[in-house]
């Protein structure tokens, strides 16, 4: 194994790669680019009509947008920082932009937290749009925790780094034995892991083994304990679950950062709502008017004025200064307030490096799905820690590598999966699935988790009546073929959409509308491709060819495998897309992401694909013969005619 400061620098150098990649990428979109070609690329919404305004938590303007030319691709989410500007006449100079966070994006709306005391009134026409900004703080911070880690001056943190990274033994204290009545064996252990670990835990948690209730019980557990608790995520969403888990145990939680979610079970947690709360509130809102009505006054003098007047609008200024001074002491005193009182704070990976926590540390830090979180990310909270919980599973979806180079030279290795590879005594599995039977989860048992698995007994109920739990509806020779999208260069395939739409309508059917109305049960559609969902969508809601998907719509989800991430779903059909006479399947061999698509099924698994060209990959020739041996395949053949 390589000296770990040589892997840490190496860590640095594949992250600049990376860092100009990504930049070089956003450059080639952006610049001298036109409207409509950024458009194509997914980095502009134009145009997009302002659906309301209003101020929100810490008198913060908040927007909501929507586009009204959705067929194309979109790369907004929440926390990336946007740019609207206005294409009317006179309007095109780079004052009369705002910048804002996103704060949520749902299908072609989106909510983002302007950068601005009011709206300027030129967001208010209809040749409005927003650009998508590249995120050059998000890598300054990484950068800035893997120089830190390299040259460490801090004592425990070089011991963590060293048991992180396999240099020193992680070591645990002897303790009782937990017994948390509504966890199972493998949960309970995996809590016991975390409470006698001094340096680092890791819960490993497959699909549908509870691995954020076996989290929220363990920070539970450490509250209880008295212990300075942060709790990140590498995204806004993950963040906002835990959030949302530990708000409803009646933990003390501050959320850090722009919640995903407008919910106002979240938005309470934030730190503006905390302070727009607070008792004197009302103080700080009086001293804020107070300021800007001095300021005003001050300002009304004019430069030709005589030394009485100097005197005044001296004696003003030193008013603003005064009062100033005043409401950030009394804003300091609110925060210092709410701290005392919050016994968890919550951030994504980056935004722990908010300056809310300068020279905070914490006797614990959770990290959940650290197994999609970059190294240099993971490393930010790291730095603030005493101790370490990793929860994820990197048999699941990797981090986002924009640079292929950086990727192949060890960037997607995350670390978790050197911290679970290198230290195996600090990780415990979670080995009782409550999500689907024992069919659908068997293949991905034993292709990933060495047949360590085992399906709870609540999983035998999960099944519709006379349907088998999983099928592969194969359309080898029925000359459905894959396609190149234009302006996404992204794949689709006609044929097999309009099928997967077919097919799901008439099982629905079968099944009983009324029924998966009365039972709640809610169904997925996965398409590996982009091209592919914004195709599957507009068949089922711009068409009245399937009645029944119709009546379903509130229940029905069609989203990338990216968008089913830690979700679940009663009914799932999957339309893996490629089907060419060379046997190419593109990003499909990236076999985790497959095992999270196969794993979100409760109740029912649908494959349609063509085995002539997926079979060519060993990952789907052993799938395909595990369905066969459980008597799940069929052909097209059989539905058409």
């Amino acid at each position: 194994m390589p000296n770990i400061e040589e892997e840490l620098k190496k860590g640095l150098k594949l992250l600049k790669l990376e860092w100009q990649e990504d930049l070089a990428q956003f450059q080639k979109k952006f610049l001298n680019t036109s409207l409509t070609e950024k458009k194509k690329e997914g980095i502009t919404w134009h145009p997009i009509q302002l659906k309301k305004s209003k101020i929100g938590m810490g008198e913060r303007l908040l927007v909501e947008v929507e586009r009204l030319d959705n067929k194309y691709p979109s790369s907004f989410s929440s926390g990336k920082t946007v740019s609207f500007f206005s294409t009317q006449e006179g309007y095109h100079s780079s004052e009369n932009r705002v910048n804002g966070v996103v704060n949520q994006v749902k299908k072609d709306t989106m909510v983002v937290t302007l950068q601005a005391d009011e709206l300027p009134e030129w967001m208010e026409n209809n040749r409005l749009g927003v650009d998508l900004l590249f995120d050059e703080a998000s890598y300054r911070e990484m950068e800035f925790a893997l120089k830190k880690v390299i040259t460490s001056d801090n004592k425990r943190l070089e011991e963590i780094r060293d048991c992180l990274l396999g240099e020193a033994k992680p070591q645990f204290f002897e303790k009782t034995k937990l017994a948390i009545p509504n966890l199972n064996d493998s949960q309970n252990q995996a809590c016991e892991l975390i409470a006698n670990a001094k340096d680092v835990a890791v819960v490993h948690g497959p699909p549908g083994t509870g691995k954020t209730t076996t989290l929220i019980e363990a920070i539970q557990d450490a509250v209880i304990g008295n212990q300075s608790i942060l709790v990140c995520a590498p995204s806004n969403a993950a963040v906002d679950l835990l959030v949302e888990k530990l708000t409803d145990r009646g933990i003390e939680t501050t959320r850090l950062g722009h919640p995903a979610r407008v919910e106002e079970k979240i938005l309470n947690q934030t730190l503006d709502a905390k302070t727009a709360f607070h008792d004197s509130y009302r103080d700080l809102k009086k001293l804020r008017k107070e300021t800007n009505q001095c300021l005003n006054l001050a300002k009304q003098y004019k430069r030709n004025f005589g030394p009485e007047e100097r005197a005044q609008r001296k004696l003003m200024f030193a008013e603003v200064s005064r009062l100033r001074e005043a409401s950030k002491s009394l804003e300091q005193y609110i925060q210092f307030d709410v701290f005392q009182r919050t016994q968890v704070f919550a951030t994504t990976l980056v935004g722990a490096s908010s300056y809310h926590l300068k020279g905070m540390t914490f006797d614990v830090v959770f990290i959940d799905e650290a197994a999609q979180g970059l190294e240099a990310a993971t490393w930010i909270p790291i730095l603030k820690a005493k101790k370490v919980v990793f929860a994820g599973d990197h048999f699941q979806l990797p981090p986002t590598i924009k640079s292929f180079q950086a990727g192949k030279e060890g960037l997607a290795k995350t670390l978790f999966e050197k911290v679970i590879l290198r230290n195996p005594q600090a990780a415990q599995l979670l080995d009782l699935q409550y999500r689907m039977p024992e069919v659908i989860m068997g293949f991905s048992n034993e292709w990933f988790y060495k047949g360590k698995l085992r399906a709870a007994e609540n999983t035998k109920t999960h099944e519709f009546l006379n349907e088998s739990a999983m099928e592969w509806i194969d359309t080898a020779g029925s000359g459905y073929s894959d396609q190149v999208e234009a302006e996404s260069l992204s794949t689709f395939n006609p044929e097999e959409a309009r099928f997967a739409c077919e097919h799901l309508n008439n099982l629905i059917k079968s099944i009983g509308v009324s029924k998966f109305k009365e039972e709640s049960w809610t169904i997925g559609l996965i398409a590996p491709y982009g091209a592919q969902v914004r195709l599957i969508r507009s068949i089922i809601f711009d068409s009245y060819d399937f009645p029944n998907l119709k009546a379903l719509s509130e229940q029905i989800t069609i989203d990338t495998v990216d968008g089913f991430q830690g979700q679940e779903r009663d009914l799932m059909l999957i339309s893996l897309t490629r089907s060419n006479d060379k046997g190419e399947i593109g990003f499909l061999s990236e076999v985790r992401r497959m095992n999270v698509a196969l794993t979100r099924a409760k109740r029912k698994l649908v494959l349609i694909g063509d085995s002539s060209t997926l079979a060519v990959h060993p990952f789907f020739d052993s799938l395909l013969g595990y369905v066969e041996e459980k008597g799940g395949y069929r052909s097209v053949w059989e539905f058409l005619g």
